[in-house]
């Protein structure tokens, strides 16, 4: 099969003030149409760099200083800006990670396919606006004519990425590339989205470059897979291959991390250090000090991409066909531990309650006109309730814009909830005010999603550990409080010395470490965290996700864990709510409700999320429409306008909570009690 697109040595370098960073050192991969190719690394590795040196949109410090980019034979790297302007859009386009930053607050959605429109095909008038329509129904788009005329920030987060995928796709280029076209959106609409993009696909033969973080994801889509680590491409393989049979250590490490049931027991594989800053000059492997199979060679002798049979290549010494230390299986998968007896622990009863939330509602007035009247409630949290119990974690999942959040605030009375009990320790938080609240503070804290927005940039670690202490009186005198610093930094995998630095000089992950020793420094019994790992590459989220359970066995805290990642739900938690338009919807022990969900919503989520094996049949349950305002939730079960189940009674009222034989609880009418 000739290939569509065709990357030789490509090499692009950016000034920086601490010299030269090689963003992309040799780059090699071909493309045929109609095959779908993705490249997976960690964040930093180049795998963005690559998709805007293809397009030459390169930052100002970037440039492109080596290598060729064939497009059906043509050097794009060749072409004036003139000509190059003429291939972007038409011929190549591309899907950026982020919709909500990336269309154009000002415009209309009809206006931002217009543009492409008119500047890559002859079509004006009629003719424009039946296509414009026709690319908004291909899309999966409800009511386009209504669409076309409304902005960016009127739609959801799933309907942002398809009116995104309508524009890259407006002029019927030949290359899409998408990169993380799926790491904002909620398991549902990921399913809708790589769904559509495969069904294009298939209609129109366009090749797909797609640049991810998912292995379930690539596991779904791909036909070849690229590992790309600082810079260069280290593996090679099809995706058969990769997933049968993954040959660099680095690959490995990345499939050990993942979590999910089967690693339950024991820790998820780290790989230790950080990935080496592009600036510096290699003499060897760039993974060498990563690396558990790594000797003397390895840190002397730079690797070549080495043939492993059937296509499959690798940047390894250790498949260096001279070499011959280890054949395709023979290296020792290291750092995971298997599972122990703590997972038969795991499984014990709970004991009483630490935390008991009844009835909880949280709901934000609709105020309108001169006087500011009050014309209705959008209902964010609508009659919740829950329980944890000391040393256990209970898992809060649902799609965005459910109420999860803002569920996970009011527990901890930063929002004050609209009605409801909320019992901690026995105590009745809700009838707290002023300095009796700020006392118990100290017993429960937030670990927020993005800890680089949740870090002071001007405070040193230090200080921002101290503040915290100080409000609430946990350590007295200067000693006593550096010495408990060192202590929770050391219990979370920092050093001393780190407190007095500022966060923009940590990683991300070292950064999510200090906000979980921020929520330590007060020695609470309850940590919220919400979404801490949504942002981390999967082996930073392994660092994270081994100290959220060790620190729970070593101090047992509680945990309500709000994610939409199912298989962090199935490593750590114990317990599981599934919530949807402010309630919840199916409650119960972790094995219970993924292994067997009972509640249609339930059933659908999970159906949705991306499975590494792909050998067995994948059904999705897809779901119909959006879901619907909590301003204007549908009468009875609020899940009937979209339930392939739903019956006629469902739209009158909501159903109440059924307790199953096995524990569990659902709202159900398909369900009676046992």
């Amino acid at each position: 099969m000739s290939a569509l697109l065709e990357i030789k040595d490509l090499k692009t370098w950016l000034d920086s003030s601490g010299g030269t960073v090689r963003a992309i050192d040799g780059v090699s991969l071909k493309l045929a149409r109609g095959e779908t190719f993705a490249i997976v690394g960690e964040s930093g590795c180049g795998k963005s760099m690559t998709a805007l040196s293809l397009l030459r949109l390169l930052p100002e410090a970037g440039q492109i200083v080596s290598g060729a980019v064939l497009l059906g034979g043509e050097d794009l790297l060749d072409l004036p800006e003139a000509e190059m302007r003429g291939v972007r859009g038409r011929r190549i386009a591309m899907i950026f990670q982020e919709p909500a930053t990336s269309l154009n607050p000002v415009l209309t959605v009809g206006r931002q396919i217009a543009e492409v429109l008119e500047r890559h095909t002859a079509l004006r008038g009629e003719a424009k606006r039946k296509r414009m329509l026709e690319l908004l129904q291909a899309v999966g788009i409800p009511d386009p004519a209504r669409r076309l005329d409304e902005y960016a920030f009127q739609l959801s987060g799933g309907l942002k990425q398809r009116v995104m995928i309508a524009v890259a796709l407006a002029a019927e280029p030949d290359l899409l590339i998408a990169d993380e076209p799926t790491t904002a959106l909620d398991v549902t609409i990921q399913a809708q989205v790589l769904e559509l993009l495969s069904g294009l696909q298939r209609a129109s033969g366009m090749a797909l470059l797609l640049i991810t973080h998912d292995l379930g994801v690539v596991a779904q889509m791909a036909h070849k897979v690229a590992v790309m680590y600082a810079g260069q491409i280290i593996e090679l393989a099809t995706r058969e291959q990769f997933f049968r049979a993954p040959l660099h250590p680095y690959s490995r490490k990345l499939f050990e991390a993942l979590p999910g049931a089967a690693r339950r027991g024991g820790e998820l594989a780290v790989i230790p250090g950080q990935v080496p800053p592009l600036t510096t000059q290699f003499s060897g492997c760039r993974f060498a000090e990563r690396c558990d199979s790594a000797w003397e060679r390895c840190h002397s002798e730079v690797p070549a991409l080495s043939a492993a049979g059937d296509g499959h290549e690798v940047r390894c010494h250790l498949y260096d066909p001279q070499e011959r230390r280890a054949k395709p299986g023979e290296i020792p998968a290291r750092g995971a531990v298997a599972p122990v007896a703590a997972a038969a622990a795991e499984q014990a009863a709970p004991g009483a309650a630490l935390l008991s939330v009844r009835g909880l509602k949280v709901h934000f007035g609709i105020r309108k006109g001169l006087l500011r009247r009050a014309v209705g409630s959008v209902r964010a949290v609508d009659g919740m309730s829950l329980d944890i119990a000391a040393g256990r974690t209970l898992a809060l999942v649902g799609e965005s814009g459910c109420g999860k959040t803002t569920a996970g605030k009011a527990i901890l009375q930063l929002i004050r909830p609209s009605a409801g009990s909320v019992l901690f320790g026995g105590e009745e938080l809700t009838r707290l005010r002023g300095a009796a609240l700020r006392a118990r503070r100290a017993d429960f804290q937030l670990i927020f999603q993005d800890p680089y927005a949740s870090l002071n940039p001007r405070m040193r670690v230090a200080d921002i550990l101290a503040e915290g202490m100080q409000a609430l009186g946990v350590a007295h005198g200067g000693a006593e409080r550096a010495l408990q610093m060192d202590r929770m930094l050391a219990q979370v995998g920092l050093n001393a010395e780190a407190k007095l630095r500022y966060p923009h000089e940590f990683s991300g992950g070292q950064r999510q470490r200090i906000a979980i020793a921020r929520a330590l420094a007060v020695k609470p019994k309850l940590i919220v965290c919400d979404e801490p790992t949504s942002a981390l590459d999967v082996s930073v989220q392994a660092q994270i996700l081994n100290l959220l359970k060790q620190l729970q066995r070593d101090l047992g805290l509680a945990y309500l864990f709000i994610t939409h990642n199912i298989a962090v739900v199935e490593y750590l938690a114990h317990e599981v709510a599934v919530m949807y338009l402010g309630r919840i919807v199916e409650r119960g022990t972790v094995d219970a409700v993924l292994r067997t969900p009972r509640h249609p919503y339930t059933q659908a989520l999970l159906s949705a999320v991306p499975a590494l094996d792909q050998s067995g049949e994948r059904k999705i349950i897809r779901l119909r429409g959006e879901l619907p305002s909590p301003a204007d939730p549908p009468s009875g079960c609020h899940f009937h306008p979209r339930c392939p189940q739903a019956m006629p009674e469902c739209r009158v009222n909501y159903p109440a909570a059924v307790r199953l034989g096995d524990g569990r609880e659902v709202n159900c009418l398909l369900y009676t009690p046992t």
